[in-house]
């Protein structure tokens, strides 16, 4: 984002050359913007969420600390439900923050000691391991398990199924083979679908529990002992395939190098390791090295590829002043520079950081299927009591046919493949957007950027560069053709006006002699004067020439035809009349247009808002292909304009870079800050930040959030309608129990790899 404010007042004056203002104010950033905050209930199965807060009172009391655990076992939404249940009833719980992403949990408390917490959590069949305040923990490797079990099982189960068929052998040893298969492979099924039931949660745990131990009641045992074995399987595949949603974030803290080169107090350079390495510390990086840490370039010039951070495909040339970035790549020359952040609060780690966040705000999707779900499993279960028990008692149907298809229903209905596939999606999109340089603050954002029909956009540093460039000069007195350009440099040198200092600095290759100003006067609204060899020159706007009586309709019609195409024009005068004329005006980037023609092609409408003269306005809107454009407008003025879009029902988003921008980006239904590569301040409040000021990253984003929603709606519908064709086959007594497998984990795989297709986009 940059550090610029455009804060143009209408009328306002200033001591330069002209009137008007295009002031900026480097110290100031956009202040935190605060929309709503989505919390949510665990869902059913997914590796895939991270942070979520659950607040059990009102607020935390003076006296509550934060004690911190890792738990190696709570890696997905069930551990967590169960959690959330037993320590909500726990006396003295405030507030829990789960980041599944790193097994750990956070308790607010006002407890004597962790204790009760710990044992609270070993009796859900888990282990509390403390964490010292202050220390991050690592992000935990996949779990390895042997592989021997689930052999043991698969071989069981089919022996068992094929000893059954042929009747090769008694049915106590098709018993006997049925449960080493189903012990071997599915004992942690078991425990974990116990303590579900124990504390009072069907999740799919318990449901499998249940359908394998009624098969096994009712001599179903090779059925049985093949779902076990199935289901194992399926839960395995799909851990593995959930773990590439989760490394597709935590991964990025892998490109940040270990440890660093740092110069020592004695002159030399030793190896370090980068969590050891204080701020201001100078850093040395070779050619084809990663940069280990943020830090401002000191020495030496080179190209760094910073896709990592920005999503830029081209190397960026760095020299001495400029940012450099954790985890992007020196290319080209040695460079030296010092630290500005430390390892865990790198631009690198708190984009991990904020994605991770936004993983743990429910989408509406998310949110809808989570409450659904909540009620679908214990209808599904009651139903399935009603399936087993209705048609024997009162239509005399066989016991056995109908507790059979009772336990097909309960393992078709769960509702792992519906729960699983919002967050998978999500989690999926928002790391593409971050590879794309992208920062979206929540999957609401991601999901919703789709229904945008309306931007509207800051000009200054958001459409065009923020720096005005000297763009036209004209010779209006032949024998002052030569001298013009040294003077007018002369006198523009002494001001820090940005138009001022566009005309010193177009002066700076000319190799122009070095002239002395004496009595240099700032003339308040209109310009500059001051004495250049004895002789006394102005430096002004058409008011000060209209001051002087120096004005005539020629000069006028020159200055208008300048001022209609959005330029600022200065001109330079001498007792006898104008002597130069110079046109300022700051100009678009490159991006803009092809961005706003995307933007169109998209069905995406554009409004231009700025403080900016109405003629500015219009003159930069036709330049880049803007539908709308509006100027001279305060801050309140450009939240007004958005209030005007909702009246018209429209779904706008608002792009900007300042604090003037602030009640507008918070009004609109997703705020798209210009974050420049990593202002803090961007990347902690905005909705969405785009890492390298490039507009065409908004378009990208909203065809990213089109995809999203197109894949959600696709799972959704695949969930439902697989599982209701299979409710019918059910009922018609076609089933098998493993069939039932198939149906019910078959699709939750289908919709996980629907859902990461978005990391190969």
């Amino acid at each position: 984002m940059s550090d610029s404010l455009h804060t143009h007042k209408p009328g306002d004056g200033h001591d330069h050359p002209h009137g008007h203002d295009h002031s900026h104010d480097h110290s100031a950033k956009l202040q935190p913007v605060h929309k709503h905050s989505h919390g949510g209930d665990a869902c059913c199965s997914s590796k895939a969420a991270a942070p979520s807060l659950i607040q059990l009172s009102a607020a935390p009391s003076a006296d509550a600390r934060l004690s911190s655990f890792r738990i190696e076992a709570m890696d997905c939404p069930t551990e967590q439900t169960l959690i959330q249940n037993k320590l909500g009833k726990l006396a003295g719980i405030q507030q829990l923050e789960f980041n599944l992403i790193n097994r750990v949990l956070g308790v607010t408390h006002n407890l004597a000691d962790t204790a009760p917490i710990i044992d609270a959590i070993k009796s859900l069949g888990m282990q509390a391991e403390p964490l010292e305040a202050g220390v991050e923990a690592p992000t935990p490797a996949p779990v390895k398990k042997h592989w021997w079990p689930l052999a043991v099982s698969g071989v069981g189960a089919l022996a068992a199924e094929v000893i059954h068929f042929t009747s090769a052998a008694p049915t106590w040893v098709v018993a006997i083979i049925a449960l080493i298969s189903i012990l071997s492979g599915g004992l942690g099924t078991y425990k974990k679908g116990w303590i579900a039931l124990k504390n009072r949660n069907l999740n799919i745990n318990a449901l499998m529990s249940i359908a394998v131990t009624g098969a096994v009641l009712i001599g179903q045992w090779p059925e049985a002992a093949m779902v076990m074995f199935l289901f194992t399987v399926a839960e395995l595949i799909e851990a593995r395939s959930l773990d590439r949603a989760r490394n597709a974030i935590s991964g990025l803290m892998q490109m940040t190098p270990e440890q660093a080169t740092v110069l020592q107090a004695d002159g030399n350079w030793v190896e370090l390791d980068v969590k050891s390495i204080d701020l201001g510390a100078r850093v040395r990086v070779r050619p084809g090295e990663r940069i280990a840490l943020d830090g401002e370039v000191v020495s030496g010039s080179s190209t760094i590829d910073q896709a990592p951070i920005t999503g830029e495909s081209l190397p960026v040339e760095k020299t001495v002043g400029d940012k450099v970035f954790a985890g992007t790549i020196n290319q080209a020359g040695s460079l030296e520079y010092a630290v500005t952040a430390a390892a865990n609060n790198s631009t690198l780690a708190r984009i991990i950081h904020a994605v991770e966040q936004a993983q743990g705000a429910r989408a509406p999707t998310q949110r809808f299927v989570d409450q659904f779900s909540k009620i679908y499993t214990p209808v599904v279960f009651i139903f399935a009591l009603g399936v087993a028990l209705i048609p024997p008692l009162f239509m005399g149907a066989a016991w056995f046919d109908w507790i059979y298809r009772a336990l097909v229903l309960l393992v078709v209905a769960c509702p792992c493949a519906l729960v699983i596939s919002t967050p998978v999606t999500i989690v999926s999109g928002l790391a593409a957007a971050a590879r794309k340089g992208i920062l979206v603050k929540g999957g609401v954002y991601l999901e919703g950027g789709f229904k945008l029909d309306y931007l509207a956009l800051d000009k200054t540093g958001t459409l065009t560069h923020g720096k005005p460039v000297q763009t036209d000069y004209l010779s209006l007195d032949p024998t002052a053709d030569a001298s013009a350009p040294a003077i007018a440099a002369a006198l523009a040198g002494r001001s820090d006006h940005p138009v001022s200092l566009a005309i010193a600095n177009a002066a700076v290759d000319k190799n122009f002699p070095a002239l002395i100003v004496d009595n240099f006067e700032a003339l308040g609204g209109r310009g500059v004067k001051g004495e250049i060899d004895g002789q006394t020159y102005h430096l002004g706007n058409h008011r000060l020439v209209e001051e002087l009586g120096l004005c005539s309709p020629a000069l006028e019609e020159k200055l208008f035809a300048l001022e209609k195409q959005g330029k600022s024009v200065v001109l330079l005068l001498d007792k006898s009349g104008p002597l130069a004329l110079f046109a300022v005006a700051d100009t678009v980037k490159d991006s803009s247009r092809e961005a706003i023609r995307q933007l169109h092609e998209l069905g995406v409408k554009t409004l231009m808002l700025t403080g900016d003269n109405v003629h500015t306005a219009q003159a930069i809107a036709a330049q880049v292909g803007i539908d709308q454009a509006k100027g001279d407008l305060l801050p309140t003025d450009k939240l007004q304009a958005i209030e005007d879009l909702y009246a018209q029902g429209r779904r706008v988003g608002m792009v900007g870079d300042g604090i003037n921008d602030a009640p507008a980006l918070a009004r609109a239904e997703i705020g798209f800050a210009m974050a420049a590569a990593g202002t803090d301040t961007a990347i902690e409040t905005a909705d969405v930040a785009l890492m390298d000021d490039d507009l065409r990253k908004i378009p990208a984003f909203i065809s990213l959030s089109r995809n999203t929603a197109s894949i959600l709606k696709q799972n959704i519908a695949l969930a439902l309608v697989i599982k209701a064709i299979f409710l019918g086959i059910t009922f018609a007594g076609l089933a098998t129990m493993w069939m039932a497998v198939f149906a019910d984990m078959g699709v939750s795989l289908l919709v996980v790899f629907n859902g990461l297709r978005l990391l190969r986009k």
